[in-house]
């Protein structure tokens, strides 16, 4: 886990979410500050977002928030954090996340965390990155996307080694070591093509 200095979550903006999943996040943010692991996210003051980044902060974290404009007056954005960077576009967001970033995280969460997802898990099937992909499956929550994944390979329109592009774990507390068995990068990231 060396070359793990930063990490990007994904997750939900929902206020309205399993209150489990309120404290997986916590978890999380607690856990990444206690391992001086930086926080990539979305910059948003909602949902699980804004409880890792908060709790990343109060811990003596560092946070680096990403929104773009259009999103700062639906989403609030967070100043309580070590670094904001507003962007026109949501494009130009999940790109900077992703290059700041180490590993990805995913936490529950809707459209956007998943849009988010099927993005970086695209690019990795197409080798053009092999940073560590790790859900958080917090109370099954992504069991029903496991199944999927196992539905695309029985039909013929995923290979079974593309299991091997995404890891699960069932709570934070799990995350270290997830994230210290992840092999070493066999290379840099094609950001050109990405």
């Amino acid at each position: 886990m060396k070359n793990i200095q930063s990490v990007c979550v994904f997750c939900g903006s929902s206020n309205k979410g399993n209150q489990n999943h309120h404290q997986e996040a916590a978890l999380l943010g607690k856990i990444l500050a206690e391992n001086s692991i930086k926080l990539v996210y979305g910059g948003a003051k909602v949902g699980l977002m804004n409880i890792v980044a908060e709790t990343v902060m109060q811990h003596k974290g560092h946070v680096t928030g990403i929104i773009p404009q259009h999103l700062v007056k639906m989403e609030g954005q967070n100043t309580n954090i070590s670094d904001l960077i507003i962007v026109e576009t949501m494009h130009i967001r999940k790109q900077m996340m992703f290059e700041k970033s180490d590993a990805i995280i995913v936490l529950p969460g809707g459209f956007g965390t998943l849009d988010e997802v099927f993005e970086v898990l695209t690019w990795k099937q197409l080798d053009l990155h092999d940073k560590p992909i790790i859900f958080v499956n917090s109370h099954g929550y992504w069991t029903p996307f496991i199944t999927l994944i196992d539905h695309l390979i029985k039909e013929n329109y995923a290979h079974s080694s593309h299991r091997d592009l995404v890891t699960f774990i069932n709570t934070a507390q799990d995350i270290v070591t997830a994230l210290s068995k992840e092999p070493e990068p066999r290379q840099p990231v094609n950001v050109k093509w990405v």
